[in-house]
């Protein structure tokens, strides 16, 4: 009997913009290949990408009127259910686009978002996703639903109990989620005064601190398996781990050290998880030795590999000491 095949959530259609202006942000052949190993993650399939080069973003349509009119007819010949960006889309962008287009409009930040939902497995990351999806959400609140345009209190002719002093549903729904953003930064916080407990606790034990850190799909857990014994699932796709993992490795008979697995970076990693995951890396700020584990068999690993330093920096980890662990070195060409 043949095994299940997984269910396609959606059939998406890729669309990119390689624009000077962008600089970083400039969607390119490379990431067009990794947003569609994202969308695979994800449980979608690829049915087209569309790479375009232009001098600006339209401010409008981000592609401009005729790409749009484009990708709509690509669409409609595919069959897709899904359209999603290379590149970041403004809330009025998104909108404009899903109106055009007649299909539901992401972009790269949305799918990452969608894939770390899927993925969370502990409290702790699924507060954090929590967040960030929250805090994704708020700008786009204006135009996602009909009633968002309603005034409660002015017209008569919402339903009962809705008559009151006219605030409309979208600031109701702007304070709700608010009010959510600072309950799971409060339960974070929480998290924080753990963590901090538990690491006094190997400080007072002397126990070195070593972090793993690296770009998504790398080798990380692998890594994590091989010198301790742990159990990771560790499987050749993109944000396979979410959640730190923690394990004891005795090294010599007169030293212990806590080995730590990371949530893998990525190029154009959303800021609301770099905020959000705060609290699963600032383990790295405390780390007494850190290993970046390097795909070198990736054709882009000496990027990859930026992207990683960069983020280091931005967490306040560049001055701990860095060891580089050159992986999946028997996938490389002799020679290369």
């Amino acid at each position: 009997m043949l095994p299940k095949k997984e269910e396609i959530r959606d059939k998406v259609v890729l669309v990119g913009l390689n624009s000077p202006v962008l600089r970083e942000d400039s969607a390119t052949e490379e990431s067009m290949d990794e947003l569609s190993a994202l969308v695979e993650t994800a449980g979608g399939e690829t049915a087209g990408i569309v790479l375009q080069n232009r001098p600006a973003p339209d401010p409008r349509t981000f592609i401009g009127e005729g790409k749009v009119a484009e990708v709509q007819l690509y669409v409609e010949n595919v069959g897709a259910t899904m359209v999603i960006f290379d590149n970041d889309l403004s809330p009025s962008q998104q909108r404009v686009l899903t109106e055009l287009l007649g299909v539901q409009v992401l972009d790269r930040c949305g799918l990452i978002l969608d894939i770390f939902a899927q993925r969370a497995k502990t409290k702790e990351g699924r507060l954090q996703v929590e967040l960030a999806q929250y805090r994704y959400l708020l700008p786009r609140l204006i135009g996602m639903w009909s009633h968002l345009e309603r005034q409660g209190g002015t017209s008569g002719k919402g339903p009962i109990g809705s008559k009151g002093p006219g605030e409309t549903q979208l600031e109701t729904d702007r304070r709700l989620i608010n009010k959510k953003i600072d309950k799971i930064r409060a339960d974070l916080e929480e998290v924080r005064r753990v963590r901090a407990t538990q690491r006094q606790q190997r400080q007072k034990n002397e126990i070195p601190v070593v972090a793993i850190v690296g770009y998504t799909n790398a080798g990380k857990s692998t890594l994590l398996n091989q010198l301790t014994g742990a159990a990771i699932p560790a499987n050749n796709r993109l944000f396979d781990t979410l959640d730190t993992t923690s394990r004891l490795l005795t090294v010599s008979d007169t030293m212990d050290v806590v080995v730590s697995d990371t949530v893998g970076f990525i190029r154009k990693l959303p800021h609301q998880l770099v905020e959000a995951f705060k609290a699963t890396l600032e383990e790295l700020e405390y780390a007494d030795l850190l290993l970046h584990v390097i795909d070198v068999a990736n054709p882009e690993w000496q990027h990859q590999a930026e992207v990683v330093e960069k983020l280091i920096v931005e967490l306040g980890a560049n001055e701990i000491p860095r060891i580089d662990v050159f992986n999946k070195c028997d996938r490389v060409e002799a020679g290369d």
